[in-house]
């Protein structure tokens, strides 16, 4: 029941948010529109702790601003390989173990690696990921990464 009420309130604010308007008809519109889709997933059985990962809480915010320095970072790198003249690119592919535990840890972290400039999560198993980087740094730096214990250190304890 805890998840289906957490989807509803973020359904509504995510209404809300994207509205931008709040007229009684557009207010009353999204609570409606939540309560639909909260039915909706408790009756298709979707609604459980995979597909709405509270227990990420307050962590996941912390990994998400960690996340967007990195791309920051990631995104200035790739625009100084873009714009050199040389184009000093060095295409590499690499397979490594991630250390996630769970379903919801590893799309997390192959997302984020897809999310980040110059990488890209090809294939994400579960005990397996094929990264190619655009350059052999870029590449080898998904290996045993800051990223990958972050990611892991969102999951806590089970």
């Amino acid at each position: 029941m805890i998840y289906s009420a957490s989807l509803f309130f973020f359904l509504t604010i995510f209404w809300l948010l994207l509205s931008g308007y709040f007229t009684a008809f557009l207010i009353s519109a999204g609570i409606g529109s939540a309560i639909a889709v909260v039915w909706f997933a408790r009756r298709m059985d979707v609604i459980d702790a995979e597909a709405h990962p509270l227990h990420l809480g307050p962590r996941i915010l912390l990994y998400w601003l960690w996340l967007l320095k990195e791309i920051i970072k990631s995104g200035w790198a790739v625009s100084r390989i873009i714009l050199d003249p040389k184009l000093p690119i060095s295409p590499t592919m690499v397979r490594f173990q991630p250390t996630q535990k769970t379903d919801v840890g590893l799309v997390i972290h192959a997302n984020s690696i897809t999310l980040t400039p110059g990488t890209i999560t090809l294939e994400a198993a579960s005990g397996e990921f094929l990264v190619h980087g655009i350059t052999r740094d870029a590449a080898l730096g998904v290996i045993d990464s800051d990223m990958d214990r972050r990611v892991t250190a969102c999951e806590g304890k089970q």
